[in-house]
């Protein structure tokens, strides 16, 4: 595997950062996940202008202007030979001194992965996932916004250990208002009544696969609405699905021990996960000119 870092493409056990990196000791930096299907970059645009978007939030200057930055996600995936793959660019603070001061960092750092990653829950697409919802709080918007996409993931991390301990394939977070926000690594929708329900954006990220699932909602003529949602909805919901670009479009069937509509993944549910595979089949930037 070869790995993009500050300009060469050096193999992976080559690909090596400073220990004084403040992405590695404090977290500062950002990042995107995206994929790639049959030689195309699903929503390659957006991925970046999302990842300009959050290095903005936290005055971090990206050393490459975003058409460049694209250009180095395709060659990275030309490099390893790959069609279907899971890409992460990200940008560290840079090396610099021991102490916070993102000013003592004078050269921030680019990084870009590509992997062979396929279905993130495997046999669970069919029969639904166990989510169960956790004490852990999400992150408030006032404190680190959820919508930039950090280095810093422990807020995630601390949700998915109590689903580990809990037997959940999946953490459900709520806000420090008691709203639902989102899962420990994607979007959350219910359906109740024939209606696609998600919450607004300001106290989770706003997905990318979230906003194709709504999209695809729209044409397909499926209500849409985007309101708070609390555990009575959870537990009310006739379906649950939640989204994002490792976990694409995935259905839960069981909540904090309760069944979710049958306890299968629902008629909606089935209808956005095949309308977004063939998306992801026939839309994307060329990877392969």
């Amino acid at each position: 595997m070869f790995i993009y870092l500050d300009g060469e493409f050096v193999p992976e056990e080559e690909a090596k950062i400073s220990v004084f990196d403040h992405g590695l000791l404090y977290g500062d930096g950002v990042f995107e996940g995206i994929r790639a299907y049959n030689g195309r970059v699903f929503r390659l645009e957006d991925h970046v202008d999302r990842l300009y978007d959050s290095a903005k939030v936290i005055d971090l200057a990206v050393p490459v202007e975003k058409e460049e930055f694209a250009e180095i996600i395709l060659e990275t995936l030309r490099r390893n030979n790959l069609t279907d793959a899971y890409i992460r660019p990200i940008v560290t603070r840079g090396i610099g001194t021991m102490g916070l001061d993102p000013r003592k960092c004078p050269k921030p750092s680019i990084i870009c992965i590509a992997i062979e990653w396929g279905a993130m829950y495997g046999d669970l697409y069919e029969k639904g996932l166990t989510a169960v919802t956790v004490s852990v709080r999400r992150n408030p918007a006032e404190a680190m916004p959820p919508n930039v996409k950090s280095l810093n993931y422990l807020n995630n991390i601390m949700a998915k250990i109590e689903a580990n301990y809990k037997g959940g394939d999946e953490a459900i977070f709520f806000d420090t208002n008691g709203y639902v926000s989102e899962g420990s690594g994607d979007n959350i929708f219910v359906v109740k009544n024939g209606i696609l329900i998600t919450p607004p954006t300001l106290n989770n990220l706003r997905g990318i696969t979230r906003q194709v699932v709504l999209e695809i909602a729209e044409s397909m003529g499926i209500p849409v609405k985007e309101q708070n949602l609390g555990y009575y909805d959870l537990y009310a919901a006739d379906e649950i699905i939640v989204t994002g670009t490792a976990a694409e479009v995935a259905p839960i069937t069981l909540i904090d021990g309760r069944s979710v509509g049958t306890g299968k993944p629902g008629a909606i549910t089935r209808q956005l996960m095949a309308a977004f595979k063939a998306a992801t089949e026939k839309e994307g930037t060329p990877t392969y000119n």
